[in-house]
């Protein structure tokens, strides 16, 4: 069993936006195939640039705030209790395009490369 508070956790940075905070609160290696388990923060503005794993999927849950992703440059709306799947190799950003913060929470699944199965 693994427990943890949120509350309790240090703030990180977004590898794909330094200036964009999260808490990771499981990491690769805690349970099998989990690449991590994390809540962000966006403020106004902020971008995690466009990027695409090969190696693993996500999946976003918006808590709070609002914006959108782009996912292989068609736009979808982030919004509270909306859920986005982004499998391998899907190129996607996320935008809080709103005057008020934008909270994520999300993991990643790791998957196995073809030909390695």
């Amino acid at each position: 069993m693994i427990t943890k508070s949120l509350n309790e956790l240090p703030e990180e940075s977004v590898s794909h936006n330094p200036e964009i905070k999260k808490k990771v609160m499981l990491r690769f290696g805690d349970l099998p195939h989990l690449t991590n388990f994390s809540q962000a923060r966006f403020a106004p503005g902020q971008i995690a640039s466009a990027h695409a794993h090969q190696d693993m999927c996500e999946v976003f849950f918006v808590e709070s705030g609002a914006g959108i992703i782009r996912i292989n440059g068609e736009e979808y709306p982030l919004l509270p209790g909306n859920c986005i799947a982004i499998e391998v190799g899907e190129v996607h950003e996320v935008v809080n395009n709103s005057a008020n913060e934008l909270v994520l929470t999300y993991f990643g699944l790791r998957v196995e490369a073809e030909g390695t199965r």
